[in-house]
């Protein structure tokens, strides 16, 4: 687990799974409303979690819908939001990649489906969404108070894989470029692999980016 506590949120990191995803629980600090971020896997010690801190969880966000992110969305019943475009792989074993892990992860179906410039509140927090395709078709990223969640798009030195069914190189540079790149450079990046990083630290020397 990795906390950060700033006046007015919590953010914890989990990293579960065999794929060493992070999940994040980030949370208001005056109304104790919360939300998920990825939850792969583990989720009763996120749970237990939630319970200690007395958050009141309001939903889950999938910043895309692969079966190493999704995977535990059943545990925590609660609204599940994730893009328009990422939708049918909630269910679909096929297309999250599960059944090629010799697996098969179905997600209940999604509450809430985003588009880019969406704004997700939370308490006093607001969550704006920026479409970020390029791993996935409707890979998102999340942006509020100095902080990106950028899901499997951009990682500390790295990016994500395009090699993958769905996958597109020309829109993930195009994201990055567009979407993540023009955020101040002071922005915290939480990739959903790996350390965090900023988005100064990104462009200086991430060596997919030079």
């Amino acid at each position: 687990m990795n906390r950060k506590n700033e006046p007015g949120f919590s953010l914890e990191r989990f990293i579960v799974g065999p794929l060493a995803v992070n999940a994040y629980v980030l949370a208001d600090a005056a109304s104790k409303e919360a939300c998920l971020i990825d939850p792969g896997a583990d989720h009763r010690k996120i749970k237990a979690f939630i319970t200690k801190n007395g958050f009141d969880l309001k939903f889950i966000i999938n910043t895309h819908g692969h079966g190493d992110h999704i995977g535990s969305n059943e545990h925590f019943h609660v609204p599940i939001y994730i893009h328009s475009l990422d939708e049918d792989f909630l269910a679909d074993a096929d297309k999250n990649l599960s059944r090629a892990f010799f697996f098969s992860i179905k997600s209940p179906p999604a509450s809430r489906l985003l588009k880019d410039g969406d704004s997700i509140e939370l308490g006093n927090i607001r969550l704006d969404v920026l479409h970020t395709p390029g791993h996935t078709p409707g890979s998102i990223s999340l942006k509020f108070n100095g902080i990106v969640f950028t899901g499997d798009t951009l990682f500390n030195m790295s990016v994500g894989r395009t090699d993958l069914d769905y996958g597109d190189e020309a829109a993930l540079f195009d994201s990055i470029k567009n979407k993540l790149l023009v955020l101040p450079d002071d922005t915290v990046v939480y990739p959903g692999h790996g350390d965090p990083s900023t988005i100064g630290e990104e462009k200086r020397n991430n060596p997919f980016l030079n």
